[in-house]
């Protein structure tokens, strides 16, 4: 359906990030606004984000 655009780099800090913006619906201020890190987390793990696609941005070799 969607070709990967997202180089390793690029996926293992969106990985990360996600991971962390998660945990702070745990620990720390506890707010919801957290759960936004399932985007990144998402994108990362699948290798493909909309945004790179609309923009025609690819950090992956060929």
């Amino acid at each position: 359906m969607f070709k990967t655009n997202e180089g390793t780099i690029d996926r293992v800090l969106r990985v990360i990030v996600g991971l962390a913006l998660i945990a702070i619906v745990f620990v720390g201020p506890q707010t919801p606004w957290g759960w936004i890190g399932l985007v990144p987390l998402l994108t990362g793990l699948v290798g493909t984000c909309p945004v790179y696609s609309v923009l025609g941005i690819r950090t992956c070799k060929l």
